[in-house]
């Protein structure tokens, strides 16, 4: 497989970068759990933030099962999915007053619009500048709601992309070969002169790759799995933001200007 990609080295001239968004681009600035801890303690709540981020992340898991993609195929609003989840978590957390919990739900939905509740990630913004530097067109495609744009335009990267598509938006998350294959269609662009970025191996990187398109995994400091590593070139893998640039580089045989 690397021999693969080195001897194509030569041949490839990406036109499309297409980007996942949290934990590649941005991420929250404090856990769920402390993020909900601090609203229900602002509404007379007194709940432990750990007790809460393990409550949020078993009743996430259960609803991202049973209604994938917000509960779109269900009838459910993203909005309604979300406010769902909170009262789900403050509930197994040992709050049972729902009636005290709905206005909680109600400011968390909306400070987890604010661009001030999520931060962009190192390198982020030099990065997207130095894509579009080389003429590069660039796409977010998120498994995300409807909120997206508010938060990259608050945080400053909206700018960079030509468009954005959230699964709530196309109605498939990744890595359904759908969303990626809506991307390229409002790029107008082949797969082959693609490439997705993205910290998920199976959403992100396998995602891309089944509908033909190039992909580079984010990886952060934890050591990867054997197996992944294993079956990613080396020069798909970008320990970091600012490798992008450089592995572009390699990739299509070209040296920068200095």
């Amino acid at each position: 497989m690397v021999n693969l990609a080195t001897s194509m080295a030569h041949r490839l001239h990406l036109r499309l970068l297409t980007w996942d968004v949290k934990d590649t681009l941005l991420r929250l600035r404090r856990p769920v759990g402390e993020e909900y801890a601090t609203k229900a303690q602002a509404h007379g709540l007194k709940v432990e933030a750990t007790t809460l981020g393990q409550a949020f992340r078993q009743v996430y898991r259960a609803q991202n099962h049973s209604f994938p993609n917000y509960g779109l195929s269900h009838g459910l609003t993203s909005r309604q999915w979300w406010l769902d989840v909170i009262l789900q978590t403050f509930h197994l957390a040992g709050v049972q007053d729902a009636q005290a919990v709905a206005p909680i739900a109600d400011q968390l939905y909306e400070d987890f619009r604010r661009p001030c509740t999520w931060q962009v990630l190192e390198g982020a913004e030099t990065t997207l500048r130095g894509c579009r530097k080389r003429g590069l067109k660039l796409a977010a495609v998120s498994n995300f709601d409807r909120r997206l744009e508010d938060i990259l335009v608050g945080l400053g990267l909206r700018e960079h992309f030509d468009f954005v598509l959230t699964s709530e938006a196309a109605g498939w998350p990744k890595p359904d070969p759908r969303i990626f294959h809506e991307a390229l269609r409002l790029a107008h662009m082949e797969p082959k002169v693609a490439a997705h970025i993205g910290d998920s191996y199976l959403c992100d990187y396998q995602g891309a790759q089944a509908v033909g398109m190039h992909s580079f995994l984010l990886v952060g400091p934890e050591p990867l799995d054997l197996a992944i590593r294993a079956s990613v070139p080396e020069e798909h893998i970008l320990p970091s933001l600012s490798h992008l640039l450089p592995a572009l580089d390699r990739l299509e045989g070209s040296t920068p200007a200095l």
